[in-house]
């Protein structure tokens, strides 16, 4: 089964990281794939992924229009980055890309 992984983070860190983060989780599920997708928005860190769920993932989608923190933990992945509004607008899309990177 293939396991993904995201980050979501909008310049603001209010509406677009969520937004996001519910798009990836609602055509991951409709794939029926694994993923786990961290918030990092105004609240700081949400949803914090475990080192064990990174390292067991397939690829990670970075859909940020800013940094994301603490970068490291996803050495050695293969990341799809995207913008937090290509996901709103179009996330299955974006699940589509991350299998892509998974052949």
């Amino acid at each position: 089964m293939t396991k993904i992984v995201g980050v979501t983070a909008c310049i603001a860190g209010i509406a677009h990281t969520y937004m996001a983060k519910a798009n990836l989780e609602k055509f991951a599920k409709k794939e029926g794939i694994e993923i786990h997708v961290e918030s990092q928005g105004s609240m700081g860190i949400e949803n914090r992924l475990s080192q064990q769920e990174i390292d067991e993932a397939d690829v990670a989608i970075f859909a940020v229009d800013t940094n994301v923190a603490q970068r490291d933990r996803f050495e050695n992945k293969k990341i799809l980055e995207v913008g937090t509004s290509e996901v709103v607008k179009d996330g299955s899309k974006t699940i589509q890309k991350a299998l892509e990177l998974c052949k």
